[in-house]
């Protein structure tokens, strides 16, 4: 059977992907547990990311029998890694930071649920949290790790930049890989990793801006000795936390079964809620703005047009907070987010199928040069995945957009700049068969379009 990716994304019931290729190790649940009895899972996102990212893995989670309140996902105030973990750089955080800041968030998710253990799911340097954690002091609070693309023998393994965190040959990733096993006993580790598509474990450096010079890693960069290696096939480096694949086997790794289903059941009534981040001195924090407007809209999935007024509106307070918006899981949604210093922001989103707190929403970065002739600027994004495996259609506007290139995924955006005439248009964004349509809003107002694509 040939699957399509609205079938991955709304199709019900049977599982239909092939089994990932098993490296070493085995289950460390054999039995089923009743979802009752899976522990509390808290998802750990990676260098620059937010909490937001895991949205629909626990929506799949939840339709799955687990519910809401044993799961959280923390977002980290400042995600980006410092060049040299052991200088301090503004608006980012060293190693010691992430763990501190993990370690209290599985306290917080131990007292909220009474668990004794909770399982921990990261993708890429959320796993190296993870293993902090546990290595130092907190294996007892943790009964599973999933480490999803992470690169635990790292980005590059060179005598360069021996302070970087991602540097295998460092004092970090030396310190946790010592030793005959590379997991921590008495916790259960399932690495998941892309054969071959991951720009975060190649062997030559183009990805990292050094074409030609050897890394001194390999697509296996992401296994650890002890654990549970899975091969997920080609998907990149962001599919192999956020691919319903990869939810696949997480559910199968912590609850010791398989998914009863793959899809997302939708809830009848859908609150939306989220917060604003920014970002200071061109870094991207998940430190709360104040001061910003948020509006939600229904529109037209087919045109990008308003249906009527807001259905939300509503200003943040020190807290960066917005919401709860109440809407139908069938609406399609313009998010208006007018935030301080930052271009006035258009993000068109298909459906919302079920609740979440976890909106988050940040201003598009400002207009540069490159958009000083520009009538408009639309960006399509796709947060969870990146764009340019050669099994993928993107169009942007109908066309294959100009900075994307086939070959291992490097990026999650693409930009498509309108002359002054083309304003006002509706413009379609699609990849694969997920299709989205935002409005070309003038640059000249300080506005961006951003078509945001759910999977």
């Amino acid at each position: 059977m040939k699957l399509s990716r609205r079938m991955i994304l709304q199709g019900a019931g049977s599982l239909p992907f092939a089994v990932a290729s098993l490296r070493t190790g085995a289950l460390a649940q054999t039995a089923s547990a009743p979802p009752s009895e899976v522990p509390p899972i808290l998802f750990v996102h990676g260098n620059g990311d937010y909490d937001a990212l895991w949205m629909t893995t626990m929506w799949r989670m939840e339709s799955n029998g687990i519910a809401r309140d044993r799961m959280a996902a923390i977002n980290f105030t400042d995600p980006n890694a410092r060049s040299d973990d052991q200088v301090e750089q503004a608006g980012r955080s060293s190693t010691e930071d992430q763990r501190r800041e993990l370690a209290a968030a599985i306290a917080e998710l131990k007292r909220r649920t009474g668990a004794a253990r909770v399982a921990l799911v990261g993708s890429s340097r959320g796993g190296y949290a993870i293993r902090n954690v546990i290595k130092n002091g907190g294996s007892g609070d943790v009964s599973h790790a999933v480490l999803c693309g992470t690169p635990n023998h790292g980005v590059f393994a060179t005598d360069d930049q021996p302070n970087s965190e991602f540097n295998g040959r460092g004092a970090f990733l030396r310190g946790l890989n010592e030793g005959e096993s590379e997991v921590t006993p008495g916790v259960a580790f399932l690495t998941l990793r892309s054969d071959g598509m991951d720009k975060y474990a190649q062997a030559d450096g183009r990805f990292i801006g050094k074409p030609g010079t050897p890394t001194g890693v390999s697509v296996e960069g992401p296994e650890l000795k002890g654990a549970t290696n899975l091969v997920l096939g080609a998907l990149d480096h962001r599919e192999v936390a956020f691919h319903p694949r990869a939810f696949r086997e997480i559910y199968k790794f912590i609850a010791g079964r398989e998914p009863a289903r793959i899809a997302i059941v939708p809830e009848q009534g859908v609150k939306l809620s989220g917060l604003v981040t920014g970002t200071p001195g061109g870094v991207s924090t998940n430190r709360p703005v104040a001061g910003a407007t948020v509006e939600i809209f229904r529109v037209d999935p087919d045109t990008g047009e308003r249906k009527g007024s807001a259905v939300y509106s509503a200003k943040t307070g020190a807290d960066g907070r917005w919401g709860p918006a109440q809407v139908e899981p069938s609406w399609s949604l313009e998010f208006a987010l007018a935030s301080p210093d930052a271009p006035t922001t258009h993000i068109y989103r298909s459906p919302f199928p079920r609740s979440s707190d976890v909106v988050h929403l940040r201003a598009a970065r400002p207009l540069g040069p490159a958009d000083k002739d520009a009538g408009a600027v639309v960006i399509m994004s796709r947060p969870r995945g990146y764009f340019g495996l050669p099994r993928d259609v993107v169009l942007l506007d109908g066309k294959e957009p100009a900075d994307v290139k086939s070959g291992v995924p490097t990026d999650s955006t693409a930009t498509l700049r309108l002359p002054a005439g083309e304003v006002g248009r509706n413009i379609v964004a699609q990849f694969g068969e997920e299709r989205i349509v935002a409005r070309a809003w003038p640059a000249s107002e300080n506005r961006i379009a951003i078509a945001e694509l759910t999977y």
